[in-house]
């Protein structure tokens, strides 16, 4: 905990989409927010500025290259300057690429890697010893469904996200001990700028196959986040919830 007693929960990509509605609705429950953001510092400060106004006593927006192992360590130099040691991390921050695999060049397929799954190894590295020291900690990966049942035309998204999905359970299990929990969230499609690129008949289509009849909202993502990351899901570790409204199911 923070030395108000407060959890300190650091969100990558929090610039916008789920990540920042995961950010406001921890600021919801008091926690003091480190909203990270790649490339965009005024959506990231709109989000801390959101997150003031919703209960946060402490919001700041960080910038870190996930790519990079060194920008991630000097992110971890940069928090314990202005002192924060969060022991709430949620991994929001990814993209995907909609092409075949034959036409998917092998740097696009390393960095969709190096984004959804070698970031999650050097965030629990970095920051899970000192939620190990103290007892508790809260470790949430954003996956995806593709990641549990696979995509035709996103094969490499998929499979960064079936690996998180494994370094999750793995990850759960090593930790379990030190009263630290993770899990990961895995929505189908939701109401963001990843669905941008789909046009008005292809959005029809998938909602016809979508049980529930819509998209899922990034606030309901961000719901299911913010009880894992609480107290009441003390007892819940290397799990993958979907939360697809029965599509894909």
């Amino acid at each position: 905990m923070s030395r108000n007693g407060r959890p300190v929960a650091l969100v990558t990509g929090a610039s916008g989409g789920i990540g920042a509605a995961v950010a406001r609705r921890l600021a919801k429950d008091g926690a003091d927010l480190i909203v990270h953001y790649g490339s965009s510092r005024e959506r990231a400060e709109e989000t801390a500025s959101a997150c003031l106004l919703a209960g946060s006593a402490r919001a700041e927006a960080v910038r870190a290259d996930l790519r990079s192992g060194g920008d991630l360590e000097a992110l971890k130099a940069e928090l314990e300057v202005r002192g924060l040691t969060p022991n709430v991390v949620v991994h929001c921050a990814g993209f995907t690429r909609y092409e075949l695999l034959q036409d998917t060049p092998e740097e696009a397929w390393d960095e969709l890697f190096q984004v959804h799954l070698k970031s999650a190894y050097r965030l629990a590295r970095l920051f899970g010893p000192a939620m190990s020291w103290n007892r508790w900690g809260r470790i949430v990966h954003l996956s995806s469904v593709w990641g549990l049942v696979g995509a035709a035309g996103e094969v490499a998204y998929a499979a960064a996200k079936g690996g998180l999905n494994s370094f999750t359970k793995g990850l759960a299990k090593e930790m379990a001990s030190a009263g630290v929990t993770v899990n990961a969230v895995a929505p189908g499609a939701v109401d963001t700028d990843m669905l941008s690129e789909l046009g008005d008949d292809e959005r029809r289509e998938l909602i016809a196959d979508i049980p529930l009849g819509r998209f899922a909202k990034p606030e309901e993502v961000a719901e299911l986040v913010a009880f894992l990351a609480s107290d009441r899901a003390g007892y819940i570790t290397g799990q993958v919830l979907a939360l697809t409204g029965g599509w894909q199911a």
